[in-house]
């Protein structure tokens, strides 16, 4: 059976990245990863975007995955 197309536009599909690493930072990763409780992807992801966000925070860039908040208030 064929995967339901995706309609909305602002759904994209996911992509992989190989990453290469030495042994011994493959090891050290785990143990952070494991002492966090969460699995090596999600770790090493939840990392990439707070450096994502800090390096583009200081460039003075949007950072594309961060939805903006509305800060509500009246215009009176």
């Amino acid at each position: 059976m064929p995967r339901p197309r995706i309609d909305d536009a602002n759904e994209k599909k996911s992509f992989k990245k190989l990453v290469l690493m030495r042994p011994d930072e493959k090891e050290a990763f785990e143990q952070c990863a494991a002492l966090a409780g969460a699995p090596l992807s999600i770790w090493i992801r939840e990392r990439l975007r707070l450096a994502a966000i800090h390096e583009l925070e200081a460039a003075g860039r949007p950072i594309p995955f961060v939805k903006a908040i509305p800060l509500g208030g009246s215009d009176d």
